[in-house]
């Protein structure tokens, strides 16, 4: 049993020695949200992807022309599983409140489970449409909810957020590049 332990110790500490060196690197290179951040969205400056063609019933479809209809639009992927989404459901309420146009795009969710969340924590969605499968997600270079956009008045993508929006990387970057956006 000694002998054992003595063969695998210098092992277990290489392996926490390498962690400790590497282990910030490698979620980086994972892909946390705070390092995506930092990647430049392909779709920036290009016109808004392919949405999806199906919704929720008693809430109006999103479609292109909501997009490149000559307003500013916010447009968030969301899901009702999402415990980031839930926390930032307040921040689409007020943006919604203030007159920002918010659409929402549900991904990979039930139809019942996000139009009861809806009923439940309200609508902050002018338009809305269902991804269940998360096929239209790939279109827009989405990984996770919450993720959101930031829609020119000529349809054409400004910005992506990847992550809720809320805390200081959101009011630090999002909150400026939608002030600008409205401008």
């Amino acid at each position: 049993m000694a002998n054992r332990i003595l063969f695998f110790l210098p092992v277990a500490v290489m392996a926490g020695f390498v962690g400790l060196i590497a282990g910030p690197k490698l979620l980086q290179l994972a892909g946390s949200p705070e390092s995506n951040q930092d990647l430049p969205s392909t779709f920036i400056g290009r016109p808004a992807p392919v949405l999806p063609e199906t919704g929720l019933p008693g809430v109006p479809l999103l479609k292109a022309a909501d997009l490149a209809g000559g307003q500013v639009t916010v447009v968030n992927f969301w899901a009702s599983w999402c415990p980031p989404c839930r926390a930032e459901h307040p921040v689409l309420m007020k943006m919604a409140a203030e007159g920002i146009r918010v659409a929402g795009i549900n991904m990979m969710d039930k139809d019942a489970d996000a139009t009861a969340y809806l009923a439940e924590e309200g609508n902050p969605f002018f338009a809305l449409a269902t991804d269940p499968r998360g096929r239209n997600r790939i279109e827009w270079g989405v990984t996770n909810p919450p993720e959101t956009f930031i829609i020119g008045k000529d349809g054409k993508v400004l910005f992506k957020f990847i992550g809720p929006l809320v805390g200081t990387d959101y009011e630090r970057r999002f909150v400026p590049a939608l002030k600008a956006a409205l401008e």
